[in-house]
């Protein structure tokens, strides 16, 4: 039997976007509020809604779900807990070409949500292709312990340097990112010096913009 291909890990904008919930559980209200967390425009369909889902900012619709719905979004998780109809709902969104998520269903998702642990603007996702999420989530939770909350402030410290090297018109990708992340400069972030750390990393920029000059001119 021939292994599946391996997923294409993908991080969407859904920022302003229409997306769809169908059902409205413990589950969908999960699905639900990881999507607003994303800045997506959400709509619930669901007879039936527990309060949870009556408290995030959502449209709601109290109905079924209807054929053709699906059309409506760029994007659609279903969650209702019934297979007929999260499978339905899949088979509607496919041929909309829609993308589809059908929670505890892997074989009806056109994409699978990871276990994701946030740190600011760093998002660094889990997935096991369907076949355990809780283990997606235990190793959310290992990675966790190594990337703590100080890689917040590191990725806008080094965003604000590499606006910076493109700002002085040289390329990013020349630039000797390991000399300046190394495990000294982000104790020196985690530890809150954010001074010190500002200090270092003008120094190496310093040095950089002038190696990356120079070598423009050789």
């Amino acid at each position: 039997m021939r292994e599946p291909a391996p997923l294409f890990l993908v991080a969407l904008r859904l920022e302003g976007l229409a997306c769809l919930v169908v059902g409205a559980g413990r589950v969908a209200t999960r699905k639900a509020a990881s999507l607003l967390e994303s800045g997506a425009l959400v709509t619930v369909i669901a007879p039936d809604v527990c309060a949870e889902v009556e408290q995030l900012e959502v449209t709601l619709v109290r109905r079924a779900y209807e054929p053709g719905d699906a059309a409506c979004y760029r994007l659609v998780v279903t969650a209702t807990g019934v297979p007929e109809v999260d499978r339905a709902v899949f088979r509607d969104a496919e041929s909309a070409g829609v993308l589809v998520n059908a929670a505890d269903n892997p074989e009806a998702c056109r994409f699978l949500l990871p276990s994701v642990l946030r740190r600011g603007p760093v998002s660094i996702a889990v997935s096991t292709a369907g076949t355990s999420p809780y283990l997606a989530t235990w190793l959310r939770h290992r990675v966790g312990e190594l990337v703590g909350p100080e890689f917040a402030a590191v990725a806008a410290l080094l965003g604000g340097a590499r606006r910076a090297l493109k700002d002085a018109g040289c390329s990013t990708e020349g630039a000797d990112w390991s000399a300046l992340l190394n495990d000294e400069w982000i104790s020196v972030v985690a530890s809150g010096r954010r001074e010190e750390a500002e200090a270092l990393l003008e120094a190496w920029l310093g040095d950089e913009l002038r190696r990356l000059s120079e070598r423009q001119f050789t």
